[in-house]
């Protein structure tokens, strides 16, 4: 069973921005293959606030999506975003469907803040029809690189990977998707890294991905890396107000997100 001890980033209002204009600036670098076919039934395990919710229902209208979490705080700003959406209450170890009942399984940003994700992987591939199809999208805080580096940006990224390490999750997740969904059953798994890349030739992508989006969620960490004794708060901000100075003039920041997915073989 996998342990919830929370959400890394916290469920503020800046955070409901920020998984808004992450799913903005990412969405055709992560997105472009994710289509599903007229008919079909698709469950979305840990919508939040549904901000992927809406591009893959946009991708796929003749589909049926199901979309499932389980905060009550993230439905209710998902209900108010996407009214007549699918929408439900329900936990990842407990979802309330029975095996077989999905064509599809679409899973963005979750594996991450699980303490087992092979487990939760296992329970959703149950779900599937045979010959069904699993789509997993994770980061790793590992892939990033940026410039300038300090010591104090370095020790603030450090305390978002422990942090999220500390409350039972894995922030260096992207790598391991290969191993977890062949463990958890599945066949023809496929895994495609794709980077994103800002300096201020893309403006855009520095404004939309590192101001907006990775700065943010760093910065979202710094209540709990410092009441954990993770960081010290003078080093945290610093260290945040460094990675800013990566998305302008004379920076440069990479980091590398990991689409995988897997059929069901029954």
């Amino acid at each position: 069973m996998n342990r919830h001890a929370g959400y890394v980033h916290g469920y503020s209002a800046a955070e409901e921005r920020r998984l808004l204009d992450q799913a903005d600036a990412l969405a055709t670098l992560l997105h472009r293959e994710t289509r599903f076919p007229p008919g079909s039934l698709v469950l979305e395990a840990g919508c939040g606030t549904g901000a992927q919710t809406a591009l893959v229902a946009a991708a796929s209208p003749g589909a049926r999506l199901v979309s499932v979490d389980r905060s009550d705080r993230s439905l209710r700003a998902a209900r108010a975003r996407l009214p007549g959406a699918d929408l439900l209450r329900g936990d990842v170890d407990a979802l309330p469907f029975r095996d077989g009942s999905f064509d599809h399984v679409f899973v963005c940003f979750v594996l991450e803040h699980l303490s087992d994700p092979e487990g939760a992987l296992d329970r959703l591939r149950r779900l599937l029809r045979p010959g069904g199809t699993c789509t997993v999208i994770e980061g790793d805080h590992g892939s990033c690189f940026y410039h300038p580096e300090t010591p104090e940006a370095r020790e603030a990224w450090r305390a978002l990977v422990r942090t999220q390490a500390a409350l039972g999750g894995d922030a260096l997740i992207g790598r391991r998707l290969y191993p977890l969904l062949a463990g958890a059953g599945f066949r023809e798994v496929s895994v495609s890294p794709r980077m994103v890349y800002a300096d201020e030739s893309r403006p855009g992508v520095q404004e939309g991905f590192v101001q907006r989006t990775i700065v943010p969620m760093v910065d979202g960490a710094r209540e709990r890396a410092v009441r954990l004794g993770l960081v010290d708060p003078a080093t945290f901000d610093r260290g945040v107000a460094d990675l800013r100075r990566a998305g302008g003039p004379g920076g440069t920041f990479c980091y590398t997100f990991f689409r995988a997915t897997g059929v069901n073989p029954g």
